[in-house]
């Protein structure tokens, strides 16, 4: 039996979203319908389509079997996506055992938030999901393929490619990820050297070693952010060969779940079955939003979720995961919101585990249509190698109650992100990782622009004291929302002297956000007129995780809007300004794309 409140929320999502669902449906319903027999085809487009096949041509010339699309966002520079480099060989094998073939269909823009964080090049971040999203399209727009791969992971990656995807929703369709590095140096040691260098107290070679021990071979960040976030949504949404998410690279358990992947698509095209556009629906959204509740994950989904339910014609909003969140138990503790990271996650039971313990509380959808296994129950095992073959059993008892804890006595009752609301607009507060006792902050505001005058004021002793920093113009339609982690250190340096500190932002923080309370996404963003364009130095603020509180005393009805900055250009942030204009708000997804398309 589903919770009751879990039951009311998906079917306030169906009543909300019948009709863009429908006519989402409708427009699968005629792709599909179209001709997918490849003999009605020029010709000519055939040819150029199978020049290049070389021992698949006479196979794909013939119409031997289904034909699978291969998207991949493979580059070097990324840690998670370097393991794909050998991926489309193995795949085309994996394929003609499946008595099918397998192309690249195109590559995906793929860029690391680690390296641009902080610099200019993180006001594409956002967008570049967007862009992501249509080169998806690009790739898979050829009508040559009954079926596709898809190769991502990090950040903007998955989302955008799953957008992308949905679009063409009357194809199977899976995701296929690499797994994460080996853990390194400990959370724990990588965020004190920091805060040391935030003081002027460690040198910058010491944090390059630092943060070399952490981020040291091809594989995943290992701290639960984004990425890993992706991965564990995927798990809930039945879009991965169940347990595929946090297995290591090159291993022969992960070579087998790859081959599972390939073959389970082949089959799903053959059958015509599990389009991706059915499997993506309501029930799946919320599982998605659920699991994101239930293991403290990125904040960063609190706007990516609505983005891709939007591209499958399904509605939900930040009132709908706040209700989500008030029955949704914290049963995973993983850095940053506790000690271990994926690896110690994996280890402990990690996805098989989590799923088992929510659909055994009700607190999952377990009818789910999964692209991955037959049903959901699959999910909540762990696969592992029976005599080099591929199986699943019950992951059994967790392996470290310190990460890891039934849904009977979680960490926390709720799951840790709620929505705070007032004259200052709406934004995400991500409690799982703060101490309740920092629930609540009143303080006078200090209002910033940059995070390098966050910085300046930090290091001139001027934010000393309790105090509330506002950092505006961060949002969609002013920069496009870059993440603020450059702010993480002195932040935590502050409140760990003691004083009372929170952030208000019309920015990110994202998965790696830590122990200072902040008010992220806030909706409306300050471009325009926004609330926050209203403040000024000395407000007193107010936000309150308790009660659901986003306000300041000061009257702002008087008051005229701080002017809006000018974009900055350089770093191609130019080639972006369509974007820009056209972004919706954070709630929404803050995608151009969906905004333009009217979708």
């Amino acid at each position: 039996m589903t919770h009751p409140t879990i039951t009311a929320v998906t079917q306030r999502i169906i009543e909300r979203s019948k009709p863009t669902r429908e006519a989402y449906l409708a427009l699968i319903e005629r792709e599909g319908g179209k001709a997918q027999d490849r003999t009605m085809v020029s010709c000519s487009n055939l040819a150029h389509a199978f020049a290049g096949a070389e021992q698949d041509q006479e196979a794909l010339k013939t119409n031997a079997g289904p034909n699978i699309a291969v998207v991949s966002a493979y580059n070097d520079m990324l840690s998670a996506h370097a393991p794909y480099y050998r991926y489309p060989e193995r795949l085309k094998v994996y394929a003609r055992e499946a008595g099918a073939t397998a192309q690249v269909a195109g590559g995906t823009p793929a860029m690391c938030d680690g390296v641009t964080q902080g610099e200019a090049g993180m006001e594409l971040s956002l967008f570049s999901r967007d862009a992501i999203a249509q080169a998806t399209g690009i790739a898979l727009s050829h009508a040559m393929y009954d079926g596709v791969l898809l190769l991502g992971i990090c950040d903007k990656i998955v989302p955008g490619l799953l957008m992308g995807a949905l679009r063409f929703g009357h194809l199977p369709a899976l995701f296929v990820p690499s797994g994460p590095m080996p853990s390194g140096v400990s959370n724990k040691e990588k965020q004190r050297v920091r805060q040391l260098y935030a003081e002027g107290k460690a040198t910058r070679a010491e944090l390059l070693d630092s943060e070399l021990g952490s981020y040291h071979s091809p594989g995943t960040c290992t701290f639960f952010g984004t990425a890993n976030s992706n991965q564990m949504m995927m798990e809930m949404m039945g879009l991965h060969v169940p347990g595929a998410a946090f297995v290591r690279p090159g291993s022969k358990l992960r070579q087998q779940l790859d081959r599972a992947a390939v073959h389970r698509v082949s089959e799903l095209a053959k059958a015509k079955a599990r389009p991706l556009g059915h499997c993506v629906d309501e029930k799946a959204v919320v599982n998605a939003a659920i699991g994101l509740l239930a293991t403290g994950g990125s904040t960063n989904h609190a706007i990516h979720i609505p983005a891709f339910a939007r591209a499958a014609g399904v509605i939900i909003d930040w009132s709908d995961l706040a209700e989500l969140s008030s029955v949704v138990p914290l049963v995973a503790r993983v850095y940053p919101n506790g000690s271990g990271d994926v690896n110690h996650f994996h280890e402990a039971g990690g996805m098989g585990y989590v799923i088992r313990e929510l659909l055994s509380a009700g607190l999952a959808h377990a009818d789910v249509l999964a692209s991955g296994a037959d049903d959901m129950a699959t999910y909540g095992e762990e696969p592992w190698l029976d005599d080099e073959t591929l199986a699943w059993r019950d992951p059994g008892p967790s392996g470290d109650t310190e990460m890891l804890r039934p849904a009977t006595e979680p960490f926390a009752p709720d799951g840790g992100m709620r929505l705070v609301a007032g004259n200052l607009g709406r934004a995400c507060f991500k409690s799982s990782a703060v101490d309740p006792s920092r629930y609540t902050i009143e303080a006078p505001c200090r209002v910033f622009e940059t995070q390098s005058a966050v910085a300046e004021a930090f290091k001139a002793g001027e934010l000393d004291r309790d105090v509330v920093v506002v950092v505006r113009f961060q949002g969609p339609r002013a920069n496009g929302m870059p993440e603020l982690h450059k702010l993480t250190p002195p932040l935590g340096v502050l409140q760990d002297r003691g004083y009372k500190v929170a952030l208000v932002t019309d920015g990110r923080m994202s998965g790696a956000s830590g122990k200072v309370p902040s008010a992220i996404h806030c909706s409306p963003e300050a471009l325009g007129g926004g609330p926050l364009s209203l403040l000024r130095d000395g407000d007193v603020v107010k936000v309150c995780a308790v009660t659901g509180e986003l306000s300041t005393s000061a009257d702002l009805s008087t008051r005229t809007p701080a002017p809006d900055p000018e974009p900055e250009d350089g770093t191609g942030r130019e080639l972006f300004a369509m974007y820009r204009v056209m972004a919706d708000e954070a709630e929404k997804g803050a995608s151009p794309m969906m905004a333009a398309a009217g979708l």
